[in-house]
């Protein structure tokens, strides 16, 4: 299992870019794209809630399909999206800025698959195991 902390993603040039981190309350104030695809509602709810915790509801704008795409809409101030520690690991750019979200739970990955797949995904996963952690732990 693979934890880590969200992160709220605003323009450079945001109102909220100044802060240290933000609440996840901020989300009932903004709008974040609306995603398009066959995502689980599980990894919706957990990622981009359609709620605040208070119980606010989140609005919904422009749909998107890639996360280059959630990056221009936040780069460009048409949107604030919630991302996993990763987006900003592997997606840093001067005109968006990732906030820590203090309140968020932190997101838990994992490697799945159905029951039903190939012998080679199968071979994959046994090897996967065996290799153990390269670093030590």
């Amino acid at each position: 299992m693979h934890c880590k902390p969200l992160h709220l993603m605003v323009a450079a040039d945001h109102p909220l870019a100044g802060q240290e981190s933000v609440s996840m309350e901020v989300l009932g104030g903004h709008i974040v794209p609306r995603l398009n695809g066959p995502l689980p509602a599980y990894w919706e709810s957990a990622v981009l809630p359609t709620r605040t915790p208070a119980g606010r509801p989140v609005r919904r704008g422009l749909a998107v399909s890639t996360f280059y795409e959630i990056l221009a809409l936040v780069a460009a101030g048409d949107a604030v999206c919630t991302v996993p520690d990763e987006g900003q690991r592997y997606n840093a750019q001067p005109d968006v800025v990732f906030l820590p979200l203090y309140d968020a739970p932190p997101v838990q990955w994992a490697l799945i698959w159905p029951t039903d797949r190939a012998p080679l995904v199968r071979a994959l996963a046994e090897a996967a195991t065996d290799s153990g952690d390269p670093t030590g732990r």
